[in-house]
């Protein structure tokens, strides 16, 4: 199967500059981009919903009226409520977590921030959080968003994605280059 991340990156990217383009018009930035959080803790939570976005098989127009309704239960209306009819009608909503992400990293930029991916096995206190951001901008310069994910899988410590470059102190890569040593050793 033909790998297509970059024609869904290509896509994503204009319509969330698009997004961004109304939503700077409007000055409601931030209440976008709220709403297109909410959004994509529902994608994140329902499986239901994710096959629903992901899915060709459904038609335009259902998938137009699940996700309105969807997004009308979660309080979200206004510009965000005719930006998700729209992709739905043009029957672009598999890219629409990549949409999210860039406009999230739009609206970051626009603001003089940058934005990290961070993964970690176990939930940040607060205090973490603030001193990996205090952390991060000391090495970037720029002041840090960061949208954290949980993954057990990787044990302990962090993998941080920022830009193109990525910083793995997770226990599962350090275990895994171990074990290679060992080998070569053996």
């Amino acid at each position: 199967m033909a790998d297509t991340s970059p024609l869904i990156s290509g896509v994503a990217e204009r319509y969330a500059s698009s997004l961004f383009d109304l939503a700077l018009e409007a000055g409601s930035i931030d209440s976008v981009g709220a709403d297109l959080d909410r959004f994509q803790a529902l994608l994140d939570e329902s499986e239901d919903l994710r096959r629903l976005v992901m899915s060709p098989v459904f038609f335009a127009a259902d998938q137009q009226k699940a996700v309105a309704a969807v997004a009308e239960k979660a309080g979200i209306s206004g510009i965000v409520l005719n930006f998700f009819k729209v992709v739905a009608g043009n029957r672009r909503l598999f890219a629409l977590p990549g949409m999210i992400r860039a406009y999230r990293e739009i609206a970051a930029e626009h603001r003089g921030e940058i934005s990290a991916e961070v993964t970690s096995a176990h939930a940040l206190t607060a205090t973490q959080e603030k001193e990996l951001k205090s952390a991060l901008k000391g090495v970037t310069g720029k002041d840090v968003t960061i949208a954290v994910t949980i993954d057990p899988s990787i044990l302990g410590g962090l993998i941080v994605k920022v830009g193109s470059r990525q910083i793995d102190t997770s226990l599962r890569t350090k275990l895994s280059t171990l074990k290679l040593a060992l080998k070569e050793v053996g």
